[in-house]
């Protein structure tokens, strides 16, 4: 029997890779596209030599309608595009070409291979510093270039969905955690940081008090949710993603184990994120399934995968984020 076919944009990535997983468990063929700058062929190559995983090396923004990736496809799990606060500040025309009209061009492939379902990886940064617990239907404030792409190009989805009736879904991701993300770039999540630094015997650079919460949730349970919303009659929807239970970056530290110092808080970070997840338990029966204190586990179970990270201290850190605290700062 024909397997059916599904293409994950990104699927070399961090969530991307679980999203691979989630399909090929599920008897789907995956088709893979990744510029493989943020993500790396590891993290699918135990899929090595499956006929029905293929992955093509390259950039969304040279995709054209038609392209063979996407033919017979039920489903497009759209997760390719660039990240982080500070570049996209810096490089504002690059972060919204890659995001909104890479988002685009797999809009438009999507649309001529007549999918059955399109969803997008939205962020929970479109809200800016928000109230929470964080519904959908908060006001939309993006802080900075990043935020925004990532908004626009959630706009032009549902826009493909308005205009050309394309089959959308979105879900505005909180603080995704685990396995396989990213070890290269620029200073970024806090997990990254934390997990080279205790490779190295250093101490965890905590920002402010470390009494700020963040909604993690575990990747596998990220990418559970977006197979949902594919598989669900409901189309036009936006949901928010999380786990519902922030956890301080002190608890983090506590499970990791180590030593910590304290930089500089951050203009424009919240104290707290935190999902509102009571649309995506109703609409689509998901619940998150992996405690914080397991998914740490996980990590640390896996914690050799990091090695390769960069290396950060306060100096280091704060050369990264000058232009952070240059445009960020007092608004």
């Amino acid at each position: 029997m024909t397997r059916p076919v599904a293409v994950v944009t990104g699927g070399a990535g961090f969530i991307g890779s679980h999203m691979v997983d989630v399909l090929v468990a599920d008897g789907f063929a995956v088709r893979v596209i990744d510029s493989l700058i943020g993500g790396r062929e590891a993290n699918i190559a135990h899929h090595a030599g499956q006929a029905d995983v293929v992955l093509e090396k390259g950039d969304i923004r040279a995709l054209e309608p038609g392209s063979s990736l996407f033919r017979d496809a039920r489903y497009v799990f759209h997760f390719a595009g660039i990240g982080d606060i500070v570049p996209s500040i810096e490089q504002p025309i690059e972060y919204m070409d890659a995001n909104v009209q890479g988002t685009v061009r797999v809009l438009e492939c999507a649309r001529a291979a007549g999918v059955e379902k399109f969803v997008y990886a939205a962020s929970s940064s479109c809200y800016g510093l928000a109230d929470v617990p964080t519904r959908e239907d908060h006001p939309i404030r993006p802080q900075y270039p990043y935020a925004l792409s990532k908004y626009q190009a959630e706009q032009a989805c549902f826009h493909w969905h308005q205009c050309y009736g394309l089959p959308v879904n979105a879900i505005r991701i909180f603080n995704a955690y685990g396995t396989r993300s990213r070890t290269s770039g620029a200073y970024g999540a806090v997990f990254g940081v934390f997990l080279r630094q205790k490779l190295a015997g250093k101490p965890f650079t905590v920002v402010g008090d470390g009494n700020q919460t963040r909604d993690f949730l575990y990747v596998t349970d990220v990418a559970e949710a977006f197979y949902a919303a594919a598989r669900t009659p409901m189309t036009g929807q936006v949901w928010n993603l999380g786990a519902g239970k922030p956890q301080s970056v002190n608890r983090l530290v506590e499970l990791l184990g180590g030593d910590k110092i304290h930089i500089p808080k951050r203009p424009g970070e919240p104290d707290c994120t935190w999902a509102d997840i009571t649309r995506i338990t109703t609409d689509l029966g998901w619940h998150p399934k992996v405690s914080f204190e397991e998914g740490v586990r996980l990590i640390l179970d896996n914690i050799e995968y990091w090695r390769e990270a960069p290396l950060w201290d306060p100096s280091s850190i704060a050369k990264a984020t000058e232009t952070w605290f240059k445009f960020l700062g007092d608004k």
